[in-house]
Order: C-alpha cells, then sequence, then structure tokens
C-alpha cells in the first residue's frame, strides 16, 4: 500500500483584530441601547435585561484573548454587530477561495510543488459562501491543479476528515498529491449580540499538501493512521439553508439561522467521546502516550483541550506537548488544530510521533497520527 505524508502546510491570517477589550466595549453598548428599547417590558417582568459582557468573562469561559477576523468595522458597531463583507460578482473570485490560495501557495511552498502537479483539491470547512459551484472546484481552478475537486463539510472536524480521505485516494493510488484546504469565516455566521457566544469565533485558512511519500523533497510527516467517528447530536447546530423562506415567501430572521450551541451538554457529552476516540485510535495503532510528542487539539476551548489533553497523556502536558493557539486566534472551527499543527511542528526531530484531533457539530471527531521523517 503506498504511504501518504504531509509535505506543506500554510496559514492564511487576515490583517484584522479584535481584543476581548474592544468586542466587550461594543457588546455593551448595544446590551445598553437595547436596555433602554426596551426598559418598560424589563420593569414589567416581561423580559430580562441584557446582561454586560467582560474580559474576565470571556478568558474565564473560553481562554481567548482576541480574534482575526475579516471586517472588525461592523463586529464593533452596535447598531449592525456583524461583519461587513462585500458581495463579490460572478467575475471575481469568492472570498472563501481567495483566502485559500494564499494558504495553499504557502503549502505547495513549502513542499516545493507546482500547483499544475495536484490532482485533488478538497475544500473541508463548516460554513461554504455558496451552495454550488464547489468552492473547492474555484480554488482548483485559480490555482491550476489538474484532477478534481469537491467540497465537504463535516463542522469543525472537518479538516481531519478531509485528510483522511485524501490520504486514503492516495493510498489506493487514485491520486498523487491533494490539497485539503479549510477556509473559514466563522465571523459571518456567530451572533455578536448573544453574550454566551459573542467572544467564540475568528476567521482563517489553512492547507496542508499530502503527497506520497516517495515523492517527498524535505522533511515531512508520514500518515500513520487516520480515525473518523460521527454521533448525531444538534447541540451544536447552525439551520442556516435553501428551506429558510416563510410560507409568504419572506426572510426568516431566526436566531437559530447562526451558531447555536448548548455549551454544558457539549461539554458533558463531547470531552469523553474524544478522550477515548483518541485512546482507542492510539492503542489500534500501538502508540502509547509516553510515546507521543505533541498533541495537536481543536481550538475550541482551553478547560476542553485541558480535559482532553490530560486524559490522553494520563498528567498534565507541558505548554510544548499541547500547544494552544485560542488566545491568539479564538475558535476557527476545522481550522484550528491545523494552524496548531502548523505553528508547532517545525521542532520535531525524525521518529517524532504527533496527534492532530478536531471536534465538533455532528458530534464529529477525527485524529491522524503523524511521524516526523526529515530524511
Amino acid at each position: 500500500m503506498i504511504q501518504p505524508a504531509i509535505t506543506g502546510h500554510g496559514v492564511f491570517t487576515p490583517s484584522q483584530v479584535i481584543t476581548n477589550d474592544e468586542l466587550v466595549a461594543a457588546f455593551n453598548a448595544y446590551a445598553d441601547r437595547w436596555n433602554d428599547a426596551h426598559a418598560d417590558a424589563i420593569a414589567a417582568g416581561e423580559i430580562e435585561a441584557k446582561a454586560h459582557s467582560s474580559t474576565g468573562f470571556i478568558v474565564a469561559a473560553s481562554g481567548i484573548e482576541q480574534r482575526y477576523v475579516l471586517d472588525k468595522t461592523g463586529v464593533l458597531d452596535p447598531d449592525v454587530m456583524h461583519p461587513w463583507l462585500r458581495a463579490r460578482s460572478d467575475e471575481e473570485p469568492g472570498q472563501m477561495a481567495e483566502m485559500a490560495l494564499d494558504a495553499c501557495q504557502k503549502a505547495l511552498d513549502m513542499a516545493g510543488v507546482s500547483a499544475a502537479d495536484v490532482d485533488l483539491v478538497i475544500c473541508a470547512a463548516s460554513n461554504h459562501e455558496r451552495a454550488y459551484p464547489a468552492i473547492a472546484v474555484e480554488i482548483q481552478d485559480l490555482l491550476g491543479t489538474g484532477g478534481f475537486a469537491f467540497d465537504m463539510n463535516v463542522a469543525c472536524s472537518s479538516a481531519t476528515f478531509g485528510i483522511q480521505a485524501a490520504a486514503d485516494m492516495i493510498r489506493s493510488g487514485s491520486v498523487q498529491r491533494a490539497l485539503v484546504v479549510n477556509p473559514e469565516i466563522c465571523s459571518a455566521h456567530l451572533e455578536w449580540r448573544d453574550r454566551d457566544c459573542h467572544f467564540i469565533f475568528g476567521d482563517v485558512c489553512t492547507a496542508v499538501l499530502i503527497e506520497r511519500a516517495d515523492l517527498a523533497k524535505a522533511a515531512h510527516f508520514l500518515i500513520r493512521s487516520t480515525r473518523c467517528a460521527t454521533q448525531f447530536s444538534n447541540n451544536i447546530r447552525n439551520n442556516n439553508g435553501f428551506l429558510r423562506r416563510t410560507r409568504e415567501g419572506q426572510m426568516e430572521d431566526r436566531r437559530d439561522m447562526q451558531f447555536m450551541q448548548n455549551g454544558r451538554k457539549v461539554f458533558k457529552e463531547v470531552l469523553p467521546l474524544v478522550s477515548e476516540h483518541i485512546a482507542s485510535h492510539m492503542k489500534d495503532d500501538g502508540v502509547a502516550s509516553s510515546d507521543l510528542r505533541r498533541l495537536w487539539l481543536h481550538q475550541a476551548n482551553k478547560t476542553m483541550n485541558d480535559y482532553i489533553g490530560k486524559k490522553v497523556m494520563g498528567r498534565t502536558p507541558a505548554p510544548e506537548e499541547q500547544p494552544n493557539i485560542l488566545q491568539d486566534y479564538a475558535n476557527t472551527s476545522s481550522a484550528g488544530s491545523i494552524i496548531a499543527f502548523s505553528k508547532y511542528s517545525d521542532d520535531m526531530t525524525d521518529g517524532d510521533l504527533g496527534l492532530i484531533c478536531s471536534f465538533g457539530a455532528g458530534y464529529s471527531v477525527g485524529s491522524v497520527i503523524v511521524e516526523r521523517k526529515t530524511t
């Protein structure tokens, strides 16, 4: 069987940053205006006043200190509270495809590979800017890759599911090189006026190039094994879609058309699911916790990652064993574990083992065990 390997990776990071202090100031201004507008109903006990947010609350709840976004102007305007993303003509590249070009080119440059030599592009992300044509096919066209392309959506697990799909095709011999790209515009799907989640997400795009290992031109990571699992739950969901019009043909304004989460149930149900998934995968691949040099987890919440890391390692991992990028990028959905991998993998030496894991809505969880090769 042909051995697949990750030979290149790249991250596109937006230029605009929203700090917690900026976000809290905007949210609290919005809350004050809303409370003033509904003062009579609040006084009558018909509705509850909106509580203020705070930097301390955000850090304690998530570990997030800032986030990168494509547009901060609209998000920080109390009268808007969403990003202003310009509608593009059909003749222009889409926003996701434009982000993907940057991340993909970085991955290609690292591996020393031409786009024309790539056989497959998988665009794996939580939220796609259109239903069709596939974003992946647009990326294929803009890059000038060969072969074929398709979109994939497994929420926050999209990247690891995409890696498994690409690796399996390389193992079978149907393709030689594949790009798995994760353009996440989470800011457009977040309800910035909801105190419980207004701080969670940021925007980013990641990409990994997967090749036959015998084609690698430099240091790389062998993909030793992959594992994916799903279990239905709608505790994390976004109900937006083509069925959102009312009977009268008007567009509905429903809170569930954006990111929704039952946080307590997610914590209770996802943590054991992910911990057991990783433990089972490692056992079947003959990897003991003492063998694992690096754990690149989905960057959703610091408390969740700390719990999973301790379960997997059998102790509290050292910071370099389980790197976090959550404080800088916030939750970037499927891209989070790949950002951590991209930024914290170059120091690994020949034979070092690591595990990439992402998890989220579905529920879904995907893990990839990799081995560093420098020769």
